[in-house]
């Protein structure tokens, strides 16, 4: 290793929080600084960036909602990327990359330099890229294996992409490209934020285990309430989507009247989740839009539970991590990483996906005694102090780095 402090290129999407990938590069960014490393960021450009000595010369975004021929090549493979990633490197010393979502705008085109100057490269797997052309590993809202990073044909007959062909057509080609410019043969070593994102890489054998690396999230720590006082509601906070099991907790809530429900958060299945909770009449079930900052920590603070109810591959969500250190238990449903996040009865409850009858139970041992959900709580708070305490998180990551140093 050349130095204590390593200096790292911090690259993804976007230099702001805009999404859960986003906020961990920024996050991870300000530790490794806080520790004395030099952290360099790469992004596209965007008006809302965090500034930097480098952010003039990011690239140009890829507009791919609306763009047009150009912007479908940059979406395969971006030359301006790969040119702005040179300049920075041509007079700004870095000793490791550390890659996060970086497909679809920045593209396999940087890691060319990389490689020229013997750069090490790690990337931190925040989704399922590696095995599927939509890097959700679902289709028709369901949970598809269909590709399995080997064939990415399949997700053509199935629109995959929104359900049109054409989008899915481009994320298949971008996906043979990506294999073909160095998806995984050029990457030095890969960090899954959950244990089962990692047995997931290794069973598709898509990536050699002694390259893969699970390392869960960090999360802020706020102040321990002294006498947490009991909450008022069950809160889910995230994406409103049928994937996402918002459809199976409404319909577990729904005949439990007296078990408030609070759902935040925006998607595509917003209006039709609204329109289901109208016919019936549940006023009980609340919606309030997309929640942050103050207003999203007040809901959880209040809340006697928050609920996350997937029914596809969650990889470490934040979610979870948010509520437990801020004392909340969690109900979770059993699948992806999940399960290693919450302990049964101790800081939360499971339940099998999909299970509307289990997650109504769930919900009522949650809400019928209010001094076990607080005492649950803590339990929470106690497993985010231990697990995903931000040294601790430093720690691991550095071990990462200097292995491939």
């Amino acid at each position: 290793m050349r130095e204590r402090n390593p200096a790292v290129l911090n690259a993804g999407h976007y230099y702001h929080v805009r999404g859960g990938s986003d906020r961990y590069m920024v996050s991870l960014g300000e530790l490794l600084e806080s520790k004395g490393h030099t952290v360099v960021p790469f992004a596209v450009r965007d008006p809302e960036n965090r500034e930097s000595p480098w952010t003039d010369r990011f690239p140009d975004p890829v507009d791919v909602q609306n763009g047009g021929l150009r912007d479908a090549a940059q979406f395969l493979y971006s030359r301006p990327a790969e040119r702005a990633l040179r300049s920075i490197l041509s007079d700004t010393p870095v000793d490791v990359a550390h890659l996060h979502i970086y497909y679809g705008q920045l593209t396999t085109s940087i890691l060319r330099p990389l490689r020229e100057r013997g750069i090490p490269i790690v990337q931190t797997l925040h989704d399922y890229k590696l095995a599927c052309p939509v890097y959700t590993m679902v289709a028709g809202d369901r949970i598809c294996e269909a590709c399995r990073g080997k064939s990415f044909l399949p997700a053509l007959p199935r629109r995959c992409n929104r359900g049109s062909l054409a989008r899915t057509l481009v994320s298949v080609a971008e996906s043979y490209v990506s294999r073909l410019k160095g998806r995984c043969h050029e990457l030095d070593h890969f960090i899954a934020p959950s244990d089962f994102m990692r047995r997931k890489m290794i069973e598709l054998d898509l990536v050699d285990p002694d390259r893969i690396t699970a390392i869960p999230h960090h999360v802020d720590l706020p102040p321990r309430e002294e006498s947490p006082a009991p909450g008022k509601h069950i809160l889910y906070f995230g994406r409103i989507e049928s994937v996402k099991g918002v459809r199976t907790l409404i319909e577990a809530a729904g005949p439990l009247r007296e078990c408030r429900l609070v759902i935040a958060g925006r998607g595509g299945g917003k209006a039709e989740m609204e329109s289901l909770v109208e016919r019936q009449g549940w006023d009980h079930i609340r919606f309030v839009g997309f929640q942050s900052g103050e207003d999203l920590e007040r809901l959880i603070r209040e809340s006697i539970a928050t609920v996350l109810p997937s029914e596809w591959y969650e990889n470490y969500p934040l979610a979870i991590m948010e509520s437990h250190a801020r004392s909340r238990p969690v109900i979770g449903a059993i699948i992806g990483g999940i399960p290693e996040m919450i302990d049964d009865g101790t800081d939360g409850f499971l339940f099998p996906p999909g299970d509307v009858e289990a997650l109504r139970d769930a919900l009522e041992r949650a809400t019928g005694d209010l001094s076990a959900a607080v005492r649950m709580g803590e339990a929470g708070r106690r497993r985010a102090e231990e697990r995903y305490d931000a040294d601790l998180h430093y720690d691991r990551i550095l071990e990462v780095y200097r292995r491939v140093l």
